[in-house]
């Protein structure tokens, strides 16, 4: 009873908000961006919760937990070090000046003024819909597991209510309504992860305890490796590190907070804000992942008619176990915190990005297109992505890590290098940036087809067979290697390719010669 009074509390807030920032999303820039006027504290926190949620906490905290014992932990401090901190020290200030200099609202729109092509922004615009799609369905996935778990409710109707709640805030308040939200959901998040790490330690017997018992576990792995530095795999561990830490440098949904900042001082105090918010959300769940064989066994979470290991229930497993009800009720909260302030970050990337970089263009050859119309069709197109999302989580049977990984690795593999060198050279060429698109998308819709659907399986066991120490079935290392061809790509390609036009260039990084 109480978990659902917390519950119910915490989600006629979240409306409210809604309601209150109806007034303030009337246009495209107060719809999309907040009207460019976010502080740091509000920047911070929406580029944290956008980063972590029920991905993050119930899928990859259990899996990598799972495989790589008390080592995952370095997931989080790479989560903090590199996919907030250097990110921010690097793209924070020249993308809020390029961006804004360019008047680009999305990440499509920055490749069109940036690179001067129509062609980039249309491609980019599409790849962004089409590859947010399993990620918001990763989120619905990890969110749905554990309500099923707290409530006894029908996992499709844990999946339908959450995007039915998440269109309801986001369609009234757009991006003000999403960061106001994501202020309070990042307070919860930040207490409840302490109150978990802490009780789920505790209930081991503190943490040398603890770990002691983790170290004498030799299921499938070497005794004494789970409680080791670097664990029993750290090579493939690393792909996970650079994934996940690398990867929020080419995410629209993320390196969009940037675009919304108000000032060159509030990007200082974000990074500070940001990294510490990452150390205590990341760094926690993966450390508490990292306990979670001491809570349940292989076969417990073995799914019977497939015989494969259902990593997305040891962490609701782990909470079941080690929490008093008050405490799960809060659990439950922040899980929801986290997811809310993903989705919300998705559909508004994703209706925006269709909305103003592939529809307004068509529009615009008869007839300029009214801000109304462009905020009417983003709350439609909203809803539009949450139906998509919802039709791909609703087979419980896809691993929230492999959905993930399928979408960062695609539009990191495509967009990280030619956005973050588009704001330090003058020397990047168009050409480069159709590469980098075609090989990120193109490894991971190839590594796919052959190894995640399930269609090659004869190619699959020949795979196995090699006993590579780099797992080259997994989606996480496919989408790693799609970023870091990427950064490889660009460059080259440049150095033989047709220059850019230099008054494209030098429009461009004219902004970072003013006062702006």
């Amino acid at each position: 009873m109480l978990v659902w009074i917390i519950l119910i509390a915490y989600l006629v807030l979240m409306i409210g908000i809604g309601v209150y920032c109806r007034k303030k999303a009337s246009n495209v820039s107060d719809f999309v961006l907040g009207g460019r006027n976010l502080g740091a504290w509000f920047t911070a926190f929406a580029y944290g919760t956008s980063y972590f949620s029920a991905v993050v906490f119930i899928g990859y905290a259990g899996q990598f937990g799972w495989n790589y014992g008390i080592s995952a932990t370095w997931i989080g401090l790479g989560n903090a070090f590199i996919g907030s901190m250097l990110a921010w020290l690097l793209m924070g200030k020249r993308t809020r000046i390029m961006s804004k200099h360019l008047n680009a609202s999305t990440m499509p729109e920055f490749f069109e003024h940036r690179y001067g092509s129509k062609g980039l922004k249309i491609t980019s615009s599409g790849i962004v819909f089409v590859f947010l799609i399993p990620y918001t369905a990763s989120v619905y996935n990890g969110l749905s597991r554990l309500f099923e778990m707290a409530f006894g409710i029908p996992y499709e109707y844990c999946i339908i209510g959450m995007a039915v709640l998440t269109a309801v805030y986001v369609i009234l308040g757009g991006y003000m309504a999403t960061a106001i939200n994501d202020f309070i959901q990042g307070i919860i998040m930040l207490a409840g992860i302490a109150a978990v790490v802490i009780f789920a330690v505790a209930k081991q017997g503190g943490l040398f305890t603890a770990l002691t018992k983790l170290g004498e576990i030799s299921d499938g792995v070497p005794a004494g490796s789970l409680n080791s530095i670097f664990g029993p795999d750290p090579i493939n561990l690393l792909g996970v590190i650079i994934l996940t830490s690398l990867g929020t440098w080419g995410l629209p949904q993320m390196v969009g907070k940037f675009y919304a900042i108000k000032d060159n001082s509030a990007i200082k105090r974000g990074t500070i804000i940001s990294t510490l918010f990452a150390l205590v959300v990341a760094g926690g769940s993966y450390f508490l992942g990292g306990f979670g064989r001491l809570y349940t066994t292989t076969d417990a979470i073995t799914n019977p008619a497939t015989g494969k290991l259902v990593y997305d229930s040891i962490i609701p497993t782990m909470l079941q176990s080690a929490l008093p009800d008050i405490l799960m009720g809060i659990v439950v909260v922040l899980v929801l915190s986290a997811s809310m302030s993903t989705l919300s970050s998705l559909v508004l990337t994703s209706s925006s990005t269709l909305t103003i970089d592939m529809i307004k263009p068509v529009v615009e050859r008869k007839k300029p297109m009214r801000e109304k119309t462009q905020v009417l069709l983003m709350r439609i197109f909203i809803a539009a992505f949450l139906v998509l999302s919802v039709i791909i989580a609703l087979n419980p049977n896809t691993y929230i890590s492999t959905l993930m990984s399928i979408s960062w690795g695609a539009l990191a593999g495509a967009f990280l290098a030619p956005f973050l060198y588009g704001l330090f050279s003058k020397k990047i060429t168009r050409a480069a940036v159709w590469a980098s698109f075609i090989s990120g998308v193109g490894i991971t819709v190839v590594h796919m087809f052959l190894f995640s659907l399930g269609l090659f399986p004869g190619l699959v066991e020949a795979v196995k067979a090699l006993n590579c120490p780099l797992n080259l079935l997994s989606p996480i290392n496919a989408g790693a290697f799609a970023m870091l061809v990427g950064l490889v790509l660009v460059p080259l390609v440049s150095l033989f390719t047709k220059k850019p036009e230099k008054e494209v260039v030098d429009y461009a990084f004219e902004g970072y010669n003013r006062d702006i």
